[in-house]
């Protein structure tokens, strides 16, 4: 029997390949035949119909050969794919799987003899195919066994747990449904939560400081961003929240998700992630449905290895931006579902490139997500921030000696960073995390990631005591080789006191260097009492520097809230807090309880002579949280006030 669909098949091919004899001439064209002859042309001759007949039969043959070896291709003639209007070459056999809005028949085989550039259409190919032919899906490339490894390793290492493992496969790029929190994505599971602080970060970026570009229709992002400068004196007013609708949240994740990825590319180049699953029809449904949809598909879906990967995971990359923006429009669905977060990671790993990532580390040998917990490491949240997977917060390089160097942050950033363990003197984040383009910041804790913004850019601006403070400070930075600890040598002292025109008195120079390095916190202590006009920062007014500003906290992680009534049980969402935040000035306790002394000379109008005595407004009194520790790594002093429970960023 296999002998006889052997010879059928050839005997098919063979046939193809016959050239026809010339046809009679005709009133109306040939093409007309082949695309359905209307009523009233001559019929074809006996000859060719029996031709025909064979040739139909032939095929029948041919395509039940095919489909028993599970060939695409054949040794002697073509085998190909046809969308509608596919052009195939002299004796080339098509298998017509056909794209939406083709006129093949869906699943039909059209066995064509064609002279060279006939256009073979085949809308009424009458031999069918008892199995659904293979829809195009268009998700992209498979990664080799290789490179899918390479990939589970550097994320989860060569041992993962499975409660780690759930934690990023069931976390999904959702906004939060309450409407005090609507702009703020909902975290469910532990682990992802560094991915989902960064992405909200970007988020608001656009929905506060960009909501011209949510209107548009077109997706144009905007690259090199100089926002200081554009947004510099707006305020944006503090209920925008209550106005979003779910279009403009979805355009700010879009463009987010864009950003980041290009971001990581260089901006060069945008690898997005998808999931080879079985094609659904989501096109005409709401978002919910399509949501339903992509969930019952990725049922019983497991990423627990490299083989996984490789056989799931679809991969494309993007040099256009609008591409790749309607590329992840198209996507939003996925991105919802439960596997959104592990999917952009995987993207954002992509988009920089495996052997890139393992380059910007300190230590490649250690998984990206971090045991036992499953946590975002601090290298993945760098590299969504800055594009560089580097583990460290500081600015640029530090040198070990040795020719060793360690690698931080290298450029400013749109959105920075904040941590607790700044505020243990674990680490010290440098100025381009602390000073962003925009007032947005990922704020970290041992085990958490949240987001602190603020609705007006002027937070960000320096008054001349700040600006005094950061210019001194960054030049003793750069001669502390202690990886933020905080001291420098006597030497690179007397530098930092040449760069920043700094005049100390002999005693208080030979005090400072006594111990045979100088640390921060006493040097500091030294130039508030040393007047400006000797480089210090002393402020006779004893007003230079003070500032009241709000800060928004967001905390993504959903926990159980009061619901507003009494009858009612607590709700499970997300939180949003506001602080008032007060910077008092840089005085010391004694000046603090007491009024500040502002000589006549100061510009006053004071005919006595004598001097006048200025009341200045003392801080609130304090509330404290973990949150305020960070903020004043950012603001030294800051004093915070807010309504209701503290906010947590645990």
């Amino acid at each position: 029997m296999a002998d006889q669909e052997e010879d059928d098949l050839q005997m098919a091919l063979r046939m193809s390949m016959q050239t026809e004899p010339p046809e009679p001439k005709r009133s109306k064209p040939r093409d007309n035949a082949v695309l359905g002859a209307p009523a009233g042309l001559p019929e074809e001759s006996p000859v060719v119909n029996n031709r025909n007949s064979q040739r139909e039969l032939m095929a029948a043959a041919a395509e039940k050969r095919m489909l028993a070896s599970a060939s695409a291709s054949v040794s002697k003639g073509a085998v190909a794919s046809a969308s509608k209007g596919a052009s195939i070459s002299k004796g080339a056999v098509a298998l017509a799987s056909t794209s939406p809005g083709a006129s093949v028949s869906k699943g039909a085989v059209a066995l064509a003899s064609a002279s060279k550039g006939t256009s073979v259409l085949g809308s009424d190919s009458k031999v069918k195919i008892s199995v659904e032919a293979v829809k195009e899906d268009n998700l992209g490339e498979e990664l080799s066994s290789s490179e899918a490894k390479k990939l589970f390793g550097m994320v989860f290492g060569g041992e993962v747990t499975k409660d780690i493992l759930a934690q990023w496969t069931n976390q999904g790029i959702r906004f939060s449904p309450d409407q005090e929190t609507s702009m703020g994505l909902v975290q469910h599971e532990g682990g992802p939560c560094g991915v989902l602080a960064t992405i909200q970060a970007f988020v608001l970026k656009y929905l506060l400081f960009f909501p011209v570009e949510l209107g548009k229709g077109a997706p144009n992002l905007p690259t090199n961003l100089d926002s200081r400068r554009l947004f510099k004196s707006e305020c944006v007013a503090s209920n925008i929240f209550a106005s979003l609708t779910e279009e403009r949240k979805s355009r700010a994740l879009v463009r987010s998700l864009s950003e980041i990825l290009f971001l990581c590319g260089s901006n060069k180049r945008a690898v997005i992630a998808s999931l080879s699953i079985p094609n659904q029809d989501i096109e005409g449904h709401g978002d919910s449905s399509k949501d339903e949809v992509i969930g019952k598909t990725l049922e019983g879906l497991s990423l627990e290895s490299g083989s996984d990967l490789q056989n799931f995971l679809r991969v494309t990359a993007y040099t256009s931006r609008s591409s790749a923006i309607q590329r992840l429009e198209s996507m939003l669905p996925v991105f919802r579902s439960r596997m959104g977060a592990m999917l952009f990671l995987i993207s954002a790993l992509l988009s920089r490139g495996l052997d890139s990532v393992q380059a910007d580390r300190d230590d490649p040998s250690q998984p990206l997500v971090t045991a036992p917990f499953g946590h975002a490491s601090q290298e993945i949240v760098n590299l969504l921030l800055s594009g560089q997977a580097v583990a460290n917060v500081f600015d640029g390089k530090m040198d070990l000696g040795g020719g060793m160097f360690v690698k931080g942050i290298s450029t400013t950033v749109e959105v920075g960073f904040l941590t607790l363990l700044e505020s243990l003197n674990y680490c010290k984040a440098g100025q381009y995390l602390k000073c962003p383009n925009w007032p947005i910041w990922v704020i970290g804790s041992e085990s958490h990631y949240t987001v602190l913004f603020a609705l007006d850019t002027k937070v960000q601006e320096e008054n001349e005591f700040e600006g005094r403070e950061t210019q001194i400070r960054r030049a003793f930075d750069a001669q502390d080789q202690s990886g933020g600890g905080g001291f420098i040598s006597v030497e690179g002292f007397h530098q930092v006191l040449k760069e920043t025109s700094i005049n100390l008195p002999q005693e208080k120079l030979d005090h400072l260097c006594s111990a045979g390095f100088i640390v921060w916190s006493e040097f500091l202590q030294v130039l508030l009492d040393l007047d400006k006009s000797l480089g210090g920062l002393k402020d006779s007014t004893g007003l230079m520097g003070k500032k009241v500003f709000e800060l928004y906290h967001f905390n993504g992680i959903a926990k159980s809230v009061p619901n507003g009534t009494q009858s009612s049980s607590p709700v499970q969402r997300p939180r949003l807090t506001k602080l008032r935040v007060s910077v008092p000035p840089r005085w010391t306790p004694e000046e603090f309880m007491a009024n500040v002394s502002v000589p006549s000379g100061s510009g006053e109008n004071n005919s006595s002579g004598k001097d006048t005595i200025v009341e200045v407004s003392k801080p609130e009194p304090a509330q404290h949280a973990p949150l305020v520790d960070c903020i004043r790594t950012r603001w030294p002093r800051a004093v915070c006030n807010w309504e209701g429970d503290a906010p947590s960023i645990v």
